[in-house]
């Protein structure tokens, strides 16, 4: 199964849809809670990255028997530094932004936590891919 959504810049007001039709579809396939769980936060955090950072992107969630696939593709500033991005607290969010309670740092970290497998590709000034693998198993396992 394939889902992929449009997700605008600076739209706020649809933040985390697309992230809580994925956790629906998850359910409704009978995916372990676990997976549910990491594969809602990889996809929240992504589409927030958007929201937050982008003109516009996809984000598209390809779920198999034992694996969710999740993939983030925008048109924004890229990131100059994916390893100084990945650091806990660091953010570009822009003042207007953090006021309004998001950008703090946490959407890459919390994404590498959640994947089982991460690749980034970025370029400046083009845009940024972020794929996610997260394999389906019960916590624990």
């Amino acid at each position: 199964m394939q889902m992929q959504f449009e997700v605008q810049g600076m739209d706020f007001n649809r933040a985390g849809e697309a992230a809580a039709k994925i956790k629906k579809a998850l359910q409704m396939v009978g995916m372990e809670v676990h997976t549910v769980r990491r594969a809602v936060i990889v996809a929240y955090e992504a589409e927030l990255n958007i929201v937050i950072h982008a003109r516009r992107g996809t984000l598209t969630a390809h779920v198999y028997p034992d694996r969710v696939e999740i993939e983030a593709l925008d048109e924004g500033p890229g990131i100059p530094d994916i390893t100084l991005a990945m650091q806990e607290g660091y953010s570009t969010a822009p003042p207007h932004i953090r006021e309004m309670g998001f950008g703090a740092g946490m959407g890459l970290p919390n994404i590498n936590r959640c994947s089982d497998k991460l690749q980034i590709d970025s370029a400046v000034n083009k845009g940024t891919h972020v794929k996610s693998i997260i394999f389906n198993q019960a916590s624990g396992e």
